[in-house]
């Protein structure tokens, strides 16, 4: 018998323990958010909408960010009014701005305070030029065709230059280039009107207003058959 009562203890005694520590965890959490479900006007649904702001700023701020067209400098391919959708992750984990990129850009210090958008066409080590024989623009060497986004009746530059674009910079002109002061006008300004690749906030992709007029601004192909620095092709 009392070899009994003791197998009974011991099976009593290795039985596993109720852990209170994670049900108080739990009422901790529970009762924090009722907490702040009640502080709020309209309970749950007003934490959601927070919620989903948030997430939309996060985004905004890291990701996808909107931009508003305000001139008529990158006609007909953008529109004053605009909305472009830029993503500000395209040139963050090694990759560069290509020729035919359309960029937002800080040009502070470069073609004056706020933000700008416009076509790249020349990046470091390339050499610029206008114009061909035709009008043309040529890049290291090879003329390009740029009648597809250029505004309608505008010739590629009315100002002539040969220029080389400095290592990590880019040069960038506007479709409407007779209604766009961009790398041009600044040629003989501090830092020759070229944008460091630091100052690019990143790459549009998108018109996402208004609807009738959306489409992507992939690059164009218009810089395809264009060398490389030196005159590999790329």
């Amino acid at each position: 018998m009392d070899t009994e009562a003791q197998h009974e203890e011991r099976d009593r005694s290795s039985e596993p323990h109720e852990d209170t520590s994670q049900g108080e965890e739990d009422r901790s959490r529970s009762s924090l958010f009722s907490g702040v479900v009640d502080w709020l006007p309209g309970g749950r649904i007003s934490l959601a909408l927070l919620l989903c702001l948030a997430c939309l700023l996060a985004v905004s701020v890291f990701v996808m960010q909107p931009f508003q067209i305000p001139s008529s400098s990158m006609e007909s391919t953008l529109r004053v009014g605009d909305r472009v959708l830029v993503n500000k992750l395209a040139y963050r984990f090694g990759a560069e701005p290509t020729r035919g990129d359309v960029v937002v850009f800080d040009g502070s210090g470069y073609f004056g305070e706020g933000d700008y958008i416009k076509r790249v066409v020349g990046t470091g080590g390339d050499r610029v030029a206008c114009c061909d024989s035709k009008g043309r623009i040529e890049v290291n060497g090879k003329s390009v065709d740029e009648r597809s986004v250029l505004h309608a009746g505008d010739a590629p530059s009315e100002v002539p230059f040969n220029i080389v674009v400095p290592e990590d910079t880019l040069f960038l002109l506007g479709d409407h280039r007779s209604d766009s002061r961009d790398s041009r006008d600044y040629l003989g300004a501090p830092g020759g009107g070229f944008v460091p690749l630091d100052q690019v906030i990143g790459k549009a992709q998108w018109i996402a207003w208004p609807t009738g007029h959306w489409h992507s601004l992939s690059r164009t192909d218009l810089y395809a058959r264009v060398p490389a620095p030196g005159g590999a092709h790329g």
